[in-house]
């Protein structure tokens, strides 16, 4: 095995992997080379030589794991400690809880005491029990199991501690299980999926906003849906508008802020100049003309309303609470202090770099991310970086000011749920990655792997392969971290949701790879803790009471599914994957209870467009076949599954087949519409979901994976505005399906 391929394995990436097809795709030398390069090996033979000694050693010389995960369930806790071979020695450990945190202990291993929120022991060496040595050098080393107090779930910092000796690592308690479906009153429910931004209504400015969430919450508590699932609603870029897929966000930690309803801000009808804005008739040309048109414009979009917010937020800024006692005014200054307060540096950090990323737009319309920008900015802790937040301070003020007013509408729709008694009221998304030239990765560099990218391998949606252009998280940097990045990520969203989806979450167990310059197909794939990730994902859930979701579409490993499910997840299950080898459709009833069902998502075709071949039409014209037999197979392939799909609705008798649309020409109506859903409706699946493109009949999907200017992604507005859903017959017929099948 060559010195590449040893620091490979040792590192996680695999040799080589099975294909959606069965063949067995070996690693390139060259993508293993440039990925280990990436993450900021040396590749000459001594470096490599040094660096497969340092990590084989590293478990030997390191006191303590990076991070250690207690396994909540288990009657007693240990955890590894390595020591040189030594006399006679009194180990102290102890354990804190994180700030806020109340533990409970009781432990057998040595002298336990209490003092305030830690718990303090110690105990002699030679009373522990050694599972392995190791000679290094000229040292022996020793391997002992160190006993754990037993404590409430939640993080804590270990340290020991013998002579001038101080070792300390994150302990993490977790459950094996996540907060559970059931706990959640949620047993055979349904309810809409919703690409926020595509919501019409006669309020808002050209784009959906949170207060068209609340009328669409409204309007479906009314129909007894128990659910709203949501495209992440994660930042992009305020000054780039153009870059629009919800799914490479800036931040996984914040709100993006062009859902505001600039007209629900407190201080909009006290702001005389906003007033006066709004009212011009140029400005109401301009709302006009962004709500008529069928495709989002952005960038109009973000001028309008960014328009309005600086203006509030400078009415906001310069108010003087203390000479004037306007309720109005007080209750914001105090409110937005404590957002401030609650989210400290991050915050301040995530507002700096928005406020440069608009500096440095301002001065070059090409500088699209931090690797445009003067390198001394680049870094988030130099000193010019600290000059500039002086120098700037309203500026990155008013960027806090934004996400506290996105924060306290969306807070008000999930609180809005609740009153409506959903089950699940919002059900958001959390993206797999970042873009690189964002918030996130210019915030923590040392945790991404710069030039590589987040993909897939080659499928029957996407015969090429897919590079997402996401940057991916390194999986021992995160280790070294505590897991606190995925924490935080998850935290961000579980807030405001009774139900998480983890997009791709088989990149939490192992992530596809695109090394810099090579092609989509030619991928590796590395290993992530995908135990320990289960077990804070599971913490996390409970504390947040959010039912958690795992997107587990693709080329999955057999069983992936079940670990999932095992673990308390919800599986994703979409009618179109779900077939047998034969190509029939399941029947509803093989569906596992531990899911979540629907017909279609953001990336497949929607029921009408399957149905008419929409898809297939826009894979040939935009030639993401690699020849044009597969195109023909494909289209052959469809026809066949058409009826299928007839025969399936007609074997369950959900459907009148005297008025099924005839296969040719392959025409949607609501019989088939409503049928499909009936059919979802029979199976034992927690969760059904109807995206409302599928509701109201629409032929185009949401994104085509693989594209960006070609198709339409991120860009279509339905075609109904929210005041008249409700009214609409195939919506209307589809909430009667649904409530006799799963009543509330």
């Amino acid at each position: 095995m060559s010195l590449i391929e040893q620091l490979a394995d040792i590192v996680g990436f695999h040799s080589s992997y099975t294909g959606t097809f069965g063949d067995q795709v070996y690693a390139k030398d060259q993508a293993k080379r440039a990925l280990l390069k990436a993450m900021g090996f040396e590749l000459d033979d001594k470096s490599l030589t040094e660096s497969i000694h340092s990590l084989k050693q590293s478990q030997w010389l390191n006191i303590l794991p990076v991070v250690h995960i207690a396994k909540l369930e288990e009657q007693q806790h240990v955890i590894r400690v390595s020591l040189p071979k030594m006399g006679k020695l009194l180990l102290n450990w102890k354990v804190t809880p994180e700030v806020g945190s109340e533990i409970e202990s009781g432990v057998e291993s040595g002298v336990e005491k209490k003092i305030a929120s830690e718990v303090i022991g110690s105990i002699n060496v030679d009373d522990m029990q050694i599972i392995a040595e190791q000679k290094i050098a000229e040292t022996q080393y020793r391997q002992y199991l160190l006993i754990l107090p037993k404590v409430e779930q939640g993080y804590y910092q270990l340290t020991i501690s013998f002579g001038d000796v101080q070792a300390s690592c994150p302990l993490i308690y977790a459950p094996k299980n996540c907060y559970s479906a059931q706990a959640a009153s949620v047993n055979k429910i349904w309810g809409y999926t919703a690409q926020l931004y595509s919501l019409r209504s006669k309020n808002n400015w050209g784009i959906g906003d949170f207060t068209d969430l609340a009328k669409l919450v409204e309007t479906s508590a009314q129909q007894q849906a128990s659910a709203i699932g949501l495209n992440p609603l994660h930042p992009l870029y305020q000054h780039n508008p153009a870059h629009r897929s919800p799914y490479s966000p800036s931040s996984r930690c914040f709100l993006n802020p062009l859902y505001i309803d600039v007209t629900k801000v407190a201080n909009f009808e006290h702001c005389e100049l906003a007033q006066i804005k709004v009212k011009t008739k140029t400005f109401q040309q301009n709302i006009t003309d962004a709500k008529a048109s069928d495709l989002i414009d952005y960038s109009a979009v973000a001028k309008l309303k960014f328009e309005i917010t600086e203006l509030l937020f400078e009415d906001f800024y310069h108010y003087d609470t203390s000479a004037n006692q306007t309720d109005c005014y007080k209750k914001m200054s105090v409110e937005f202090d404590h957002f401030k307060q609650i989210n400290g540096q991050k915050l301040q950090r995530f507002a700096t770099f928005d406020t440069l990323y608009e500096y440095f737009n301002i001065a070059d319309k090409n500088a699209y991310g931090w690797q445009d920008w003067p390198t001394s900015f680049q870094d988030p802790d130099s000193e010019e970086v600290y000059r500039f937040q002086l120098a700037h301070a309203a500026r990155i003020e008013y960027f806090c000011f934004l996400q506290w007013i996105a924060h306290q509408q969306l807070s008000a729709v999930s609180q809005y749920t609740v009153d409506k008694d959903m089950a699940i009221g919002l059900y958001l998304d959390l993206a797999v990655g970042c873009d690189g030239s964002g918030f996130d990765v210019w915030s923590d560099k040392e945790l991404y792997v710069a030039g590589a990218a987040i993909g897939a391998p080659p499928d029957g949606m996407n015969p090429l392969g897919q590079n997402w252009g996401l940057t991916p998280i390194n999986p021992v940097a995160l280790q070294k971290q505590g897991y606190q990045p995925l924490v935080k990520a998850l935290r961000s969203s579980m807030q405001y949701a009774g139900a998480l989806r983890i997009d791709h979450i088989l990149g939490l167990m192992r992530q596809y790879w695109v090394a810099p310059g090579m092609a989509a197909n030619e991928g590796v794939y590395i290993n992530f803790p995908w135990d320990d990730i289960l077990r804070v994902i599971a913490l996390e859930s409970r504390r947040n009471h959010c039912v958690v979701i795992g997107e587990d579409l693709g080329n999955v490993p057999e069983g992936f599914s079940e670990t999932i499910q095992n673990a308390g997840l919800l599986s994703f299950k979409v009618l179109f994957f779900e077939r047998w080898e034969s190509g029939l459709f399941k029947r509803p009833e093989n569906f596992p209870t531990q899911s979540v069902i629907t017909v279609a998502t953001h990336d497949t075709a929607t029921l009408t467009g399957w149905w008419q071949g929409r898809d297939l039409q826009w894979r040939q014209q935009l030639k993401l076949y690699p020849n044009d037999e597969a195109g023909h197979a494909d289209r052959d392939a469809r026809a066949s599954e058409r009826e299928n799909l007839l025969a399936a609705l007609d074997d369950l008798q959900v459907i009148d087949m005297s008025k099924a649309p005839p296969l040719e020409p392959a025409l949607m109506n609501s019989e088939l519409s409503i049928a499909v859903q009936k059919y979802l409706a029979t199976s034992p699946s927690h969760i059904q979901l109807i995206p409302l493109e599928d509701a109201l009949e629409i032929s185009e999907q949401v994104n085509i994976p693989g594209t960006i200017d070609q198709h339409p992604n991120w860009l279509q507005k339905l075609p109904v505005a929210l005041e008249d859903f409700s009214q609409t017959s195939s919506v209307r017929k589809i909430a009667q399906a649904m409530n006799i099948a799963r009543p509330k």
